[in-house]
């Protein structure tokens, strides 16, 4: 078998797996922020007298549910606990190798944009684009550890840290789309995201869980700090969660990253992100926050607005239907060479007159309007050039 057979089915495995994964992780998350927001101060006296501060009753798939929230473990605690950080894991390490199966590996397609920058070698990206995901923690963590107390010692959010936060993820997706591919640019922003993500799940939120109930089984004072950074960190990955996942999915739109100011493309849809989920998040709560989602609909109307392509002028009556053989020209210098009998990327072959008829439709869509293609333009395909094959494919199409 072809080793681009395998590797297309590695592709395809390794994203089913983290999209699996990723819905896992993010629907607990979801789910517990709902949770909290929905629990009511128990009435009967024998919850209060047990420790518990907030209850629910639920109903769902034919049963009732009754979760109940102690802020105080009670006296005898149970030895089983689940545990809810493989999905996070998982999630970070099946999108890692994804990231290095398709990008690290292909950095010379991928990764490098030379009209972007001239590196001088692809090992320099391939550093250079893990330095972002590991100095993206580091940056982020010092910023909570150095900015995150309150004026009483207390761990907690207030507008100082959000405004770093937001800062610096606004420098990291200025600077990505100056070193690396559009594309790239914006996976890795989101990579680094997912990755302060994970890496509060590992190093501080389950850390402190675990030494809290060590703490409680040994009968020593509980330190509170261990809750205040839990809740902290737990609450800046509620807000990070849907700014990665457009992150994630916007890249697959070269409206998006192939554009000259791509990176504040970027910043304005995971804003939209921020706000739905605020809105969510006040939602569950009882708060009437519908001035957030007019917010989010403002912005993305601004940025369809500002990212629409001019016009294109319109083609005389009596203008000659470009020819297969002009279509093919085009095809072989700009499209056979990832194309091609020996090379099928996306299992494509275009070096047949036969071929290009065949794939028209796919030509058009990526070329014409999706303009993703060719990948990153390393093949500098003109403006006129586009035209034509849409002009082609379009007086084919009547």
């Amino acid at each position: 078998m072809e080793p681009s057979y395998l590797l297309d089915w590695a592709n395809l495995l390794l994203r089913w797996l983290h999209v699996i994964v990723a819905i896992a992780w993010i629907g607990a998350s979801f789910y517990f922020v709902w949770l909290d927001n929905h629990l009511l101060k128990p009435e009967a006296p024998e919850l209060k007298a047990k420790g518990v501060d907030g209850e629910l009753w639920a109903v769902h798939g034919g049963g009732f549910y009754n979760p109940q929230k102690y802020m105080v473990a009670p006296p005898n605690l149970p030895q089983h606990l689940h545990w809810f950080y493989w999905e996070s894991y998982w999630t970070w390490m099946s999108g890692f190798a994804l990231f290095v199966l398709l990008y690290l590996f292909n950095a010379e397609s991928f990764l490098i944009d030379r009209q972007v920058h001239a590196w001088a070698a692809p090992w320099q990206a391939v550093l250079a684009s893990l330095g972002f995901l590991a100095a993206g923690w580091l940056v982020y963590d010092q910023i909570c550890r150095r900015f995150g107390h309150k004026q009483d010692g207390s761990i907690g959010n207030d507008g100082r840290v959000l405004g770093l936060i937001a800062v610096f993820i606004a420098f990291a997706a200025w600077a990505a789309c100056q070193l690396f591919a559009g594309r790239a640019a914006f996976l890795i922003v989101g990579a680094m995201i997912a990755t302060m993500m994970s890496a509060n799940v590992f190093f501080w939120i389950i850390p402190g869980q675990k030494q809290v109930i060590a703490d409680m089984r040994a009968g020593r004072p509980v330190n509170p700090i261990y809750g205040q950074r839990g809740k902290q960190r737990s609450v800046h990955n509620t807000y990070f969660t849907l700014p990665v996942l457009i992150a994630m999915l916007s890249n697959h739109y070269g409206q998006l990253y192939s554009h000259a100011h791509n990176w504040l493309a970027l910043l304005a849809l995971m804003l939209v992100g921020v706000l739905v989920r605020t809105w969510f998040v006040k939602r569950h709560k009882g708060v009437n926050a519908w001035p957030l989602i007019v917010a989010a609909l403002a912005v993305l109307a601004g940025l369809i607005l500002a990212l629409a392509p001019a016009p294109r002028a319109p083609v005389a009556a009596s203008a000659p239907v470009p020819t297969l053989a002009q279509v093919q020209a085009v095809i072989e210098q700009r499209c056979v060479m990832c194309h091609n009998a020996q090379l099928a990327q996306k299992g494509m072959q275009l070096h047949t007159p036969e071929l290009v008829e065949q794939h028209a439709q796919q030509i058009y869509q990526q070329t014409v309007q999706q303009r993703s293609m060719p990948l990153n333009n390393a093949t500098q395909i003109t403006e006129e050039e586009r035209a034509l094959l849409g002009r082609w494919f379009e007086a084919r199409a009547r």
